[in-house]
């Protein structure tokens, strides 16, 4: 009997290994973790070999399983090189990101929807939460992943992050000056919601730095130059927290989410993949 494999159980296996467990795979492959768990063993079965541990917490590779890795993953580029044949173009994943929300999720996200989606060309835009939910209204976007809005309804929860106001160790903020802030610009919401918690709570503060992304803000805060409100989840570990040392007011949490309005199905996979992957890596952060 000549043994044979099937390119969905081949394709699970593959999300099990890139996202470190069998829920996260079947909310990247809308299914069950039951399904998961069954397409695995049937895949075990077939190549004679234990590929991945199961524990409660988490699920590694074996060496079998870490082996085959190299090869399910040359085997989907090939299949979906196969299906697309000779088509003239590929189709275009268009995705806006908030420059608050990407954080270290983005090369994870970007990895893997290369390996789970190859087939579809990605373009990436970051930048404000409002710009990138404009563009997505305008039809400019296929999806966004942004900070929640006061008003805005919908979208699909990602993960829920914590603020906090963050600078370098040297950082001193002599008694009766103004609190040096390195910001976005407006109309960043992040900036919003640091000025509205510090007029409240009656704290002058003074813009010494205006970044045109996070990353050059999170350099300002390095340098020691000015405090740097962002979500733990983003801030390095080289910065701390200073607001509960300061006496700062709380920033409170807030919400990224998913927006998205495509039907096509490889981008339908495309987005599961990227969803499932932002929660398995926010979560481990």
């Amino acid at each position: 009997m000549i043994m044979t494999l099937d390119i969905d159980t081949v394709q699970a296996f593959l999300l099990v290994a890139e996202l470190q467990g069998f829920t996260r795979a079947a909310e990247a492959l809308g299914t069950t973790q039951a399904a998961i768990s069954m397409k695995l063993q049937r895949l075990e079965s077939v190549l004679g070999k234990r590929l991945v541990e199961r524990s409660p917490r988490a699920v590694r590779l074996t060496a079998d399983g870490a082996a085959f890795l190299h090869h399910a993953r040359a085997l989907i580029e090939v299949h979906d090189r196969a299906l697309s044949g000779e088509k003239p173009a590929r189709q275009q994943l268009t995705l806006g990101i908030s420059d608050h929300a990407a954080g270290p999720e983005l090369v994870p996200l970007l990895e893997r929807l290369h390996v789970m989606a190859s087939q579809l060309a990605l373009s990436v835009t970051i930048g404000f939460s409002r710009e990138m939910l404009d563009a997505y209204d305008a039809g400019e976007l296929d999806a966004v992943i942004v900070r929640q809005e006061g008003s805005r309804r919908g979208g699909e929860k990602l993960t829920e992050d914590e603020f906090g106001w963050f600078a370098a160790k040297r950082f001193v903020w002599p008694r009766g000056d103004t609190l040096p802030l390195a910001t976005l610009a407006p109309p960043c919401g992040v900036r919003a919601l640091a000025v509205r918690a510090l007029d409240k709570a009656g704290i002058a503060w003074s813009e010494s730095f205006v970044g045109g992304g996070v990353t050059a803000v999170v350099a300002a805060a390095l340098a020691g130059l000015a405090v740097a409100p962002l979500v733990r989840r983003i801030a390095p570990p080289s910065l701390i927290d200073i607001g509960p040392a300061h006496k700062l007011p709380r920033l409170g949490a807030s919400k990224v989410m998913l927006h998205s309005k495509v039907s096509d199905p490889a981008k339908l996979a495309a987005l599961r993949t990227l969803a499932a992957t932002f929660r398995s890596v926010a979560s481990a952060a």
